[in-house]
């Protein structure tokens, strides 16, 4: 960085990257040193065997009808699951890091919604936990990026990019996902 660029950014050529904010302070840096980008030698980040053992868990959870099943196998990988979440069918938890997860009493994952724990950037990968509050609703085909907070009773409509927290109450869409109108704005328009 030099002598008066803002800090929180990351310059790698061509593009400034903002690493300012909530998120990125939970989050952990794993410097990945050597000619080939993080992914590369994820193995050493974590055991093949684990993540191997978490993928089929997470392919067989993604595909059951069963709740009640999803919330125990997924609880056996080490995500916290509250009573009465609901996983929609193809809803995705992180497959290297599942333990970095947190899903609070009465909250649902949409159908296809990807909740991640890690990020693989060219020279580093990043963790962070990924808390969903109680009755949260995370939509269909939503992603929630590591180090995102989901505020209780918080809504992510379907398809949306969640880069930063979401306050409880609060209703988000698009990518990146930002707050709409309060529910008073809109009943007043009505």
């Amino acid at each position: 960085m030099t002598a008066g660029e803002p800090t929180g950014l990351i310059t790698a050529a061509p593009y400034t990257t903002d690493v300012s904010g909530p998120r990125h302070d939970r989050l952990t840096q794993h410097p990945t040193p050597g000619p080939h980008n993080s992914l590369f030698p994820w193995p050493d980040a974590k055991h093949p065997l684990r993540v191997m053992v978490n993928y089929v868990v997470i392919l067989v959870c993604r595909i059951s009808p069963s709740l009640r099943l999803k919330n125990w196998l997924l609880a056996r990988l080490g995500v916290t699951v509250g009573d009465g979440v609901a996983w929609g069918l193809e809803s995705t938890p992180d497959v290297f890091w599942p333990e970095l997860i947190t899903v609070e009493d009465h909250a649902i994952i949409g159908y296809d919604a990807t909740l991640l724990c890690h990020e693989f950037l060219q020279d580093e990968y990043r963790t962070g936990e990924v808390v969903v509050g109680e009755r949260a609703m995370i939509g269909a085909g939503a992603v929630v990026l590591p180090g995102v907070e989901i505020g209780a009773g918080a809504q992510v409509a379907a398809n949306s990019l969640v880069d930063r927290d979401v306050p409880p109450e609060t209703t988000v869409a698009g990518v990146p996902a930002e707050p709409l109108g309060s529910d008073e704005a809109a009943t007043e328009r009505a």
